[in-house]
C-alpha cells in the first residue's frame, strides 16, 4: 500500500465488520474468479469471493487450495447449489470468510451459514429480494444493477441501491449493505458510499486483472469494446444447456454467436445439444467471437490488463480524494441517518 493510500482510508460500517481495510469485495465470478483472484482481492485489503460456479466440487476444492492462506470466501448461484447441495458442505470445511448466495431465495442454505458463524452475504436484484434476504439474517446485502456483467435482471444500480437502504435502515439498521453493477473505479466507489452502500462488490473490473481466469483474447475483446457493445440474453444459457430462471438474463459482449441467436431463442433450443457441443469447445479455447465474454457496462471504463493491486488501490484513492471531507462524515454517520437525508 502507498503511503498516500494509507492517509485516506475509507472506514466504513463494512470494512470495520469484516475486518478489511478497504470497502470492497470481488465478485465470485463463476470460473473467472478463482482461488488465484480471490486471494489477490484479500490480500489487497478488500475481500476475495471464489466463485462456486455449477457443481463441479473437484474444481472448488483445487481454487480453496490456490487461494493459499489468505482469508477468502466463496459465492454460489443458490438454483443450481440447490441441485449441488454437498457443494456447500465442501465450502463450510474451507472455512471461508463470508458465503454468497444469488439468484434464488436464499432459505434454504441460511441457517446452516448462520449457524456456523459465517459472514452471510445475499445479492439481490429487486426491493422484494432485499426484503426476503432481510428476512433470512443476511449480514450484508448486494443490491446488484443491470450495468452489471453476467447474469442479473432490469433495475439500475443508481435507484436500486438508495431504495434497498432505505429499507435496511427502516427494518434492519444493522445489516451491511454493498452496491453492485458499474462500479469500475473510484468515482463508481464514493458514488455507491454517497447513495447509502457500506462498499462495493466490484466484477468487470477485477475480472480485467492478470490474476483472474480469463483467456488473452477475451481480455483483448473487453480492451476493445464499450458499454454500448454489451447485450443482455439467454442464448448463452440457453446454448449451455444451464436452466437458469428466466427471470435472470446475462449481460455479454455481442459477437458472432449474439448476433447468430439473439431473437432466435426458440430455434436455438431445438437444436440446443449441437450447439452446447460447440460453445463447450470454444469456451475451452477462450474464444470471444463463439462463446461469450461475460462483463458489464464498465468495459468502457477498462483500458488495461492489470494486477488486481493496482486495481484496488487505485479505485480507494480516487474515492478517498473525490469524498475529501465526506469521506470522513461516513466514518462517523450510521446508514441509517445518510440513507433518510434528503
Amino acid at each position: 500500500m502507498t503511503a498516500s493510500l494509507k492517509d485516506k482510508l475509507l472506514k466504513t460500517r463494512l470494512t470495520e465488520r469484516l475486518g478489511i481495510r478497504h470497502p470492497i469485495i470481488g465478485a465470485p465470478m463463476a470460473f473467472a474468479a478463482g482461488g488465484r483472484l480471490a486471494a489477490a482481492v484479500s490480500a489487497a485489503g478488500g475481500l476475495g469471493l471464489i466463485g462456486g460456479g455449477y457443481g463441479d466440487a473437484d474444481w472448488l476444492s483445487r481454487e480453496f487450495r490456490a487461494a493459499g492462506n489468505q482469508a477468502v470466501g466463496c459465492g454460489f448461484i443458490t438454483w443450481s447449489l440447490r441441485k449441488h447441495p454437498a457443494l456447500l458442505d465442501l465450502a463450510l470445511a474451507n472455512n471461508p470468510q463470508a458465503i454468497l448466495l444469488s439468484f434464488d431465495d436464499p432459505a434454504s442454505f441460511a441457517d446452516r451459514i448462520k449457524q456456523r458463524g459465517i459472514t452471510l452475504i445475499c445479492q439481490v436484484q429487486t426491493l422484494r429480494d432485499a426484503e426476503r434476504a432481510v428476512a433470512c439474517g443476511a449480514d450484508v446485502i448486494v443490491a446488484q444493477g443491470s450495468e452489471a456483467g453476467g447474469h442479473g435482471e432490469k433495475r439500475g444500480t443508481f435507484s436500486l441501491v438508495p431504495e434497498i437502504a432505505d429499507l435496511i435502515a427502516k427494518q434492519s439498521p444493522t445489516t451491511l449493505l454493498c452496491a453492485a453493477g458499474g462500479i469500475g473505479d473510484g468515482r463508481g466507489l464514493a458514488a455507491a458510499l454517497m447513495l447509502g452502500a457500506d462498499g462495493a462488490l466490484i466484477g468487470s473490473r477485477l475480472w480485467a486483472s492478470k490474476e483472474a481466469n480469463v483467456s488473452t483474447a477475451m481480455h483483448n475483446a473487453a480492451l476493445a469494446a464499450t458499454g454500448d457493445d454489451t447485450i443482455r440474453s439467454q442464448v448463452m444459457d440457453l446454448a449451455r444447456k444451464l436452466d437458469w430462471p428466466s427471470r435472470y438474463t446475462a449481460r455479454v459482449l455481442r459477437n458472432s454467436f449474439i448476433a447468430r441467436w439473439h431473437g432466435r431463442e426458440a430455434e436455438l433450443q431445438s437444436v440446443a445439444d449441437e450447439e452446447a457441443d460447440k460453445y463447450r469447445q470454444a469456451w475451452a479455447a477462450g474464444d470471444p467471437d463463439n462463446s461469450n465474454t461475460f462483463v458489464g457496462e464498465v468495459v468502457g471504463q477498462i483500458r488495461e490488463i492489470e494486477p488486481v493491486a493496482n486495481i484496488i488501490d487505485r479505485i480507494v484513492l480516487q474515492a478517498a480524494e473525490l469524498l475529501g471531507a465526506k469521506g470522513r462524515y461516513l466514518e462517523m454517520v450510521p446508514v441509517e441517518a445518510r440513507s433518510s437525508e434528503r
